[in-house]
């Protein structure tokens, strides 16, 4: 079976760091994987490569199989792959002046022509698309309003509604319950699992919280300085394991953990490791 993901080798150097370093990951279709690490750990930074929007120093990566870079140098027919690709970023990336509507409607702008794209002209059906997209997550009596106006856990379904409406075999989330309450994070991450288990999308969201990895994802794939050092059943993440794999800079996610109900792990669990650290 061809991999919806490929990466092989993949890194990228800024000039504060290494953000990646030889980082090979295959993900099959209809997976739904968490990409875990603190701050800085190369999780943006790999998912933006996936998409195509940043070129590597060296290393491979293919979608379904087709190349979207390789060596540094993007496949010059990424915006065709990238009509395969939805991406829901961090802080929404919605146009704050246009109804909810239009901006789930831009989820169409890589499947139509240049001309069509330039005019944001939608067809009768194309709407209609985006209305049930925007129903499938629950926020479809906001359709004409602004999107500045909704909030932040609406802002997000409405861009998961824009991958609905793009019909995204891949989903890319960077961080996307980052800046939410803890009922909307959950709201955001039923919709990414409803998504990947009733359309089979493959899904690939970074987080820093490891319970909703936990809760959300079978597989986990943590990195840590820009390298992977765990993937593996997201179960199987213990606050030693962590511990283990992390050092001092699992602070940021042991404080995640401790802090979440959703985990539920009795103290001498937690105790240990962070006497440790």
């Amino acid at each position: 079976m061809t991999a919806a993901i490929e990466i092989r080798n993949l890194s990228k150097s800024f000039p504060c760091c290494k953000a990646l370093d030889e980082v090979s990951l295959s993900v099959s279709p209809g997976e739904m994987v968490a990409l875990i690490g603190a701050s800085g750990s190369g999780k943006s930074t790999l998912l933006r490569h996936i998409s195509g929007f940043i070129a590597a120093d060296g290393g491979q990566i293919a979608v379904f199989g087709r190349t979207v870079q390789v060596d540094g140098r993007i496949d010059k027919n990424v915006r065709s792959l990238r009509a395969e690709i939805g991406f829901v970023f961090q802080q929404f990336n919605l146009v704050n002046r246009l109804s909810v509507m239009t901006n789930v409607l831009v989820g169409l702008l890589y499947r139509t022509s240049l001309l069509r794209s330039l005019l944001m002209r939608f067809s009768v059906g194309e709407r209609q698309r985006a209305l049930e997209a925007l129903a499938a997550v629950g926020i479809d009596k906001f359709a004409w309003q602004r999107a500045a106006t909704l909030s932040g856990g609406q802002q997000q379904r409405a861009a998961l509604a824009r991958c609905l409406v793009q019909q995204a075999r891949i989903v890319l989330a960077d961080e996307p319950i980052a800046s939410l309450d803890p009922e909307s994070a959950r709201n955001v991450m039923e919709l990414l699992a409803q998504m990947n288990r009733e359309r089979g999308c493959t899904v690939l969201v970074s987080l820093h919280q490891v319970e909703f990895a936990i809760k959300y994802c079978p597989r986990t794939v943590a990195l840590h300085r820009g390298r992977v050092v765990y993937d593996g059943p997201s179960a199987a993440l213990t606050p030693q394991l962590l511990g283990e794999l992390y050092g001092a800079d699992v602070d940021e996610l042991f404080d995640m953990m401790l802090d979440s109900p959703a985990l539920k792990l009795p103290p001498s669990r937690l105790a240990a490791p962070c006497a440790a650290v």
